[in-house]
C-alpha cells in the first residue's frame, strides 16, 4: 500500500505499492505513479505525466504534463522541466514530451528544456541547463550542458 501524507494532496488513484508522497505535494487525477517511489515534500505531478518504478523526485520538482520517467530514475531537488518551448499567457497548446529514460540521474537545480530525451544511465550535473537530448550512459554539466564522459555503467 502507498503512503500519502495527511497534508499531500493526491487526487491520483494510480499510485504504486510501496511509494510514499510527502507533504505538500499536488498529484493530479490522470498522474501514474510506479511502485517504491519517494516523492518529496512539495513536488507537482500534473495530469499527463508518467512515473516509473524506483524512483525518487526530491523536493521543490514540478512535473508538467507531457513528461514521462522511466524506472530507476534520479531527480534532485529544484530540477525544473519545460513543456513549452514558446510559452505565452492563456495560449494552450500541446505540451512537448520529455523522456527520461531508465538509470538517469538529473542533478539538483537543473534546467530541462521541452522536446528532450535523457539517455539511459545518463548522468546531469547539479545547475546544468539542458537544451538537447543526452545519449545513453553519458554525463553531462554546464550552461548550456554538454558532455564531460561516458558513466562507467
Amino acid at each position: 500500500m502507498a503512503f500519502i501524507h495527511p497534508l499531500a494532496d493526491c487526487k491520483s488513484s494510480a499510485v504504486g505499492e510501496n511509494t510514499n508522497i510527502w507533504q505538500f505535494c499536488v498529484i493530479f487525477k490522470d498522474a501514474v505513479i510506479g511502485s517504491n517511489c519517494n516523492i518529496c515534500a512539495g513536488v507537482l505531478v500534473e495530469n499527463d505525466v508518467r512515473i516509473g518504478n524506483n524512483v525518487t523526485v526530491k523536493s521543490g520538482v514540478q512535473l508538467w504534463d507531457g513528461v514521462e520517467i522511466e524506472d530507476n530514475v534520479f531527480i534532485g531537488p529544484n530540477v525544473t522541466f519545460t513543456n513549452d518551448l514558446f510559452p505565452r499567457s492563456k495560449v494552450h497548446k500541446t505540451p512537448e514530451r520529455t523522456l527520461v529514460k531508465k538509470g538517469a540521474s538529473i542533478g539538483a537545480n537543473s534546467t530541462i528544456l521541452a522536446g528532450i530525451t535523457i539517455g539511459e544511465n545518463a548522468m546531469v550535473g547539479a545547475g546544468s541547463v539542458v537544451t538537447k537530448s543526452i545519449p545513453t550512459s553519458e554525463v553531462w554539466c554546464g550552461n548550456p550542458a554538454q558532455f564531460v564522459k561516458k558513466t562507467d555503467k
